[in-house]
Parts: structure tokens; sequence; C-alpha cells
């Protein structure tokens, strides 16, 4: 499983993380709604499970995502600032781009 996180979400990322309390919680991307064959993502802080697989990224951020979903392998997570602030998440590997 492969998972990138962009230069400016990693800074989001890093200031949320290093405000939990809860040292234990990663970053938790996952599908919140599949058609077809692309998906729309979700992110949260939360632990792993057996069910899980955690995903080392360059940023030194942990990403879980559900083991053996294809729709996660290959997740780019970004953060834009225009034309509204916040995170994108898409798949490029599977066509997913974010737009349809």
């Amino acid at each position: 499983m492969k998972v990138k996180i962009t230069r400016n979400a990693a800074k989001q990322l890093k200031a949320i993380l290093d405000q939990e309390e809860d040292k234990e919680l990663k970053l938790r991307a996952y599908i919140t709604h599949a058609h077809g064959d692309h998906a729309h993502y979700g992110l949260a802080l939360d632990k792993p499970t057996d069910e899980d697989t955690v995903v080392s990224t360059d940023k030194e951020i942990d990403v879980i995502v559900k083991k053996d979903e294809p729709l996660l392998d290959g997740l780019v997570i970004d953060y834009l600032y225009t034309p509204q602030e916040g995170y994108v998440l898409t798949n490029p590997s599977k066509g997913n781009h974010g737009d349809h």
C-alpha cells in the first residue's frame, strides 16, 4: 500500500498531531462513499485495528488504511488554499482525480 502526503498537507497534519494529547493516535484515511471505479475519502485520528495497515510516508506521518482496499492504495493527501481551503484526497493511480 502506498499513500503520499504533499508538503502543504504535511504541514497542516503535523500541527494537528502535535496538539493531540493521545500520542498513540494516527491519521486514518478511509472511504466515505464508493461508486463505480472510484471513491470519496475522509480523514480522522484513530488507532489501528487488526483490519488495518499502517503506511509510513516520506513526510514522517503514518497513515492507517484498511487492509486489502484497492481504492486506498495510491492515495494522495493534499491541502489546498484556493479555491476553498481544505484537504483534498484523490487516487490518481485509480483514475480518481477528485473531479466528476
